[in-house]
């Protein structure tokens, strides 16, 4: 691998030569002791010096490799403390991505195009990772649209954990007919005549739109792990170096987590993932955890891969679901069968995770754990968190701290905030979830993504989020009182995902004898404007000392990829985020952008009149400025 030419750095003979020298970087390092610095030097995978360059230059040898920063600002190595990136990477190739993707106009011309270049028998798939309400327009595609973009390839679009919407190719690739009857949670919207429309709705349960995802087709062989590098080598171009796999429905153990095992065992993984394991069928959830606990042990592995416990389910009935579109489902009674679980985990020296969105749930998962401590069973040494906890109350993080559980936060509100508030107000919006009130307690608090199935798994946007308190539509959700600073929120994304896989005393900070994790950013994430922080990309990241990504002007520094398979690859053609400017985009560039969508908006509400679904001509807009 070639190097960046440095002046003043002259390898010597040394026999602590460094693999890695990263200098002239504003480095924060996240340790107290040595907050800033401007160098860095890592040998077999773990930092050995962080200073300037007078302490790094003895550790330059014939064969260190030295790359100048140009005073880019440098930061430890991002930990997405709830990703689903096993079931991402099983599936990267083959999803058309709108992350990012400014107006729908533009979302609807890359799937035109990527129809004409999908071949028979397959499908194209928009499956997370945006909201229409990062569109100019605000609205959804239609069905009438994707029928028009796509006759003859199936196509399905996801929209967040609320619906799903499919062209006459998917409905008929799906077995959706006027006789298949609504699966319970769910609702299949038809037409007049009965039939199905395209549109799939859940009820609030997801598992509609998710099994009939399911019933696209798969990649099989290489291409899995094909596709698993590129998701990979993607999270490492925003600077994640570590993720925590929330595991998931319909991804099962062992079989989905093979690829991942094969490509650490072949030294392939460029992202370090820490996993949960997630029982999926119902009724047998207590069997699964038992054969498991026969099968493995949490820390299991190493620093690339690693079982962390069970979750984000442990039972199927004592989940609650997450549409905010629709009302807080009422669960039956689940505690018992819970109870089973949680004691067996106990028992057996494993840790958890646990979905829980509302605070009613939250309540009754702590009275299950109340009894057990009572008996001296909980949490008997083991680490456990609550996920997501969007309306848990005070007394509830009480409850949590005295029990000395964690918490991982997410920035689901960043795609869902709207929903979120027309449906409960300003006023809880404002505390979903209560970080302040979570940290003020001394708790752990992890920050992620719950990409890639609703939120993207770009971190900055949910850097942008914890900061700003503001949704992709810019709508502000959470006032300053429930927001943090930069620093904290760095924090929730290094120290304390370390902390929740228990690994903080070898990651999440950059300090000697830590793990060579880092990224070295594309503007400085402490000084840009806020808005500008869902901008940021690493220009350089590394994992252990290998350099796993390189842009700008380190380009061809990383290592390489075997190209995307298959070729016709939406991933292939339009890469995965769509990366937008910050507000240095020119006046003029941003009025084009605007008039296109107001366009295209127009023309909706014109196809909308036509059907008798609007008024024939538009409203007249008043302004008390212009009236007499």
């Amino acid at each position: 691998m070639s190097t960046m030419p440095v002046g003043g750095l002259v390898p010597s003979s040394t026999d602590n030569a460094a693999d890695l020298v990263v200098r002239n970087a504003k480095i924060h390092t996240g340790d107290p002791g040595l907050p800033q610095a401007e160098a860095i030097a890592i040998r077999d995978g773990v930092i050995t010096v962080v200073g300037d360059d007078k302490d790094v230059a003895p550790h330059v040898g014939p064969a260190t490799k030295v790359v100048d920063a140009l005073g880019r600002r440098m930061v430890p190595g991002l930990n997405d403390s709830h990703l689903h990136v096993i079931r991402g990477g099983l599936n990267y190739v083959l999803e058309l991505r709108w992350d990012g993707v400014p107006t729908l106009r533009q979302g609807l011309a890359m799937l035109r195009e990527q129809a004409a270049r999908t071949p028979k028998g397959q499908w194209v798939r928009v499956v997370g990772g945006w909201s229409a309400e990062q569109f100019a327009e605000r609205r959804l595609p239609t069905v009438a649209e994707l029928n028009a973009a796509a006759p003859d390839t199936p196509v399905f679009v996801l929209h967040l954990y609320q619906s799903a919407i499919l062209n006459r190719a998917a409905l008929k690739a799906a077995g959706f007919t006027r006789d298949t009857p609504d699966p319970k949670g769910g609702q299949i919207v038809r037409g007049r005549d009965s039939e199905p429309t395209g549109m799939l709705l859940a009820a609030p349960s997801a598992l509609i739109l998710y099994s009939t995802l399911a019933k696209a087709p798969v990649l099989e062989g290489q291409d899995k792990k094909t596709s698993t590098r590129h998701f990979l080598r993607e999270l490492n171009r925003f600077g994640l170096t570590s993720a925590i796999d929330a595991a998931g429905g319909f991804q099962n153990f062992p079989d989905n987590y093979s690829t991942v095992v094969e490509l650490a065992k072949a030294g392939q993984l460029s992202l370090r993932i820490a996993y949960h394991l997630f029982p999926q069928t119902a009724g047998q959830e207590i069997d699964d955890l038992a054969r498991w606990i026969e099968m493995a042990r949490p820390e299991d592995g190493d620093e690339w891969l690693r079982l962390n416990g069970a979750g984000e389910n442990l039972t199927w009935a004592a989940a609650d679901f997450e549409n905010f579109a629709e009302p807080r489902p009422e669960l039956a009674d689940y505690e018992a069968e819970f109870e089973k679980a949680v004691r067996l985990l106990m028992e057996n020296g494993w840790g958890f995770r646990l979905h829980a969105t509302y605070d009613e749930t939250i309540r009754r998962d702590l009275g299950v754990f109340e009894k057990l401590a009572a008996e001296g069973l909980f949490p008997a040494g083991n680490r456990w968190l609550f996920d997501h906890a969007e309306t848990v109350s005070a007394d509830s993080l009480d409850r949590i701290a005295a029990l000395g559980g964690a918490m991982s936060v997410q920035n689901r509100l960043s795609f869902q905030g709207e929903a979120f508030v027309r449906r409960y107000g300003p006023g809880a919006a404002a505390d979903a979830p209560p970080i302040r009130a979570m940290l003020g307690r001394g708790l752990t608090v992890g920050a992620g993504t719950d990409a890639t199935r609703v939120s993207s798994y770009n971190p900055w946007v949910a850097l942008h989020w914890l900061v700003t308190g503001r949704t992709i539509g810019d709508l502000v959700v959470r006032p300053p009182q429930n927001r943090v600073d930069r620093r904290t929120a760095l924090a929730m994304f290094t120290e304390a995902g370390a902390a929740l896989t228990g690994e903080q005393g070898v990651k999440g900070v950059l300090r000697p004898g830590f793990l060579g994790d880092l990224a070295v950013l594309s503007e400085d994430y402490f000084t840009v404007p806020e808005p500008d922080i869902a901008h940021i990309e690493s220009q350089l990241t590394v994992v252990g000392g290998r350099i796993v990504y390189a842009a700008a002007e380190y380009e061809g520094l990383d290592e390489e990829l075997p190209p995307i398979s298959p070729q016709w690859s939406p991933v292939a053609h339009f890469g995965g985020y769509q990366a937008t400017p910050g507000t240095g985009l020119s006046g003029a560039r941003q009025a084009e952008l605007l008039g296109q969508a107001v366009a295209e908006s127009e023309q909706h509400r014109q196809w909308r009149a036509r059907r008798g679904l609007a008024p024939e001509s538009a409203s007249t807009f008043f302004d008390p400025c212009f009236s007499l």
